[in-house]
């Protein structure tokens, strides 16, 4: 899997990357949902990986995500920002995942 970042999408997410303390993870979040197809993707901020984890090549960011849920996406994905509305979303070649592609920080 890769992600390649809009500038836009950069410029918001640099600052929260910056010293290396925290890293980017793609999620496939199902809390809540009752069912793991029903998931939807986030982006969530980590200190450290969790046990499942993997990282992988992003431009210009690396990021974590769970194998397992790799099913879920395409093999080449995009992450932009819209300034307007001030969303993430997520998207590909073949689909828009998330026009508001939930951030999570904490």
């Amino acid at each position: 899997m890769f992600i390649t970042f809009s500038p836009s999408a950069v410029e918001q997410l640099s600052p929260f990357l910056e010293g290396g303390v925290h890293q980017l993870k793609l999620l496939h979040d199902t809390e809540g949902c009752g069912c793991v197809v029903s998931g939807v993707p986030a982006l969530q901020l980590v200190k450290e990986p969790s046990a499942d984890d993997r990282l992988t090549q992003g431009q210009p960011f690396n990021f974590l995500y769970e194998p397992r849920h790799e099913v879920f996406f395409e093999p080449q994905l995009r992450i932009g920002y819209d300034t307007e509305r001030g969303t993430f979303s997520l998207k590909s070649d073949g689909q828009i995942y998330s026009l508001n592609l939930r951030f999570l920080t904490a």
